[in-house]
């Protein structure tokens, strides 16, 4: 009995098929940009603790290492030694600030969900080679 659809049918059935493959194209793409997000928060978490254990251990070594210096050159050359530091410690700064200004710049957030929908896009505007 299906063999004797009408056109009209075959259309409808048609256009069923084409809306549920897009939604199921659909589902997939909104899977992976949730498993991204998922990847991109435990990442986020980890970095979060590690950074916050460096910047703890460095501070400390960072305070040790001056207070070192200026007792070194505490009768000489306290006040020299005290502006050194000082403006070693401040440069170090201001250049990790730029580092992370500039990873900060960097798109990395739902690249592969994104680079799939380009894909899809492409295909979906591309000619079809069956048509001519």
């Amino acid at each position: 009995m299906s063999s004797n659809q009408g056109p009209a049918q075959r259309v409808l059935d048609a256009g069923k098929q084409l809306f549920g493959n897009l939604v199921a194209t659909g589902e997939t793409r909104l899977r992976l940009a949730i498993v991204e997000l998922e990847e991109e928060r435990a990442r986020l978490v980890t970095m979060a603790i590690l950074i916050g254990l460096g910047l703890v251990l460095l501070l400390l070594g960072i305070g040790a290492l001056t207070t070192l210096i200026i007792v070194i050159f505490w009768d000489t050359h306290r006040l020299t030694a005290i502006g050194v530091s000082a403006a070693v410690l401040m440069t170090c700064g201001l250049l990790s600030l730029a580092w992370v200004i500039r990873m900060a710049r960097k798109r990395t957030l739902l690249a592969s969900t994104l680079k799939h929908l380009a894909m899809d896009r492409a295909l979906l505007e591309a000619p079809d080679e069956s048509q001519r």
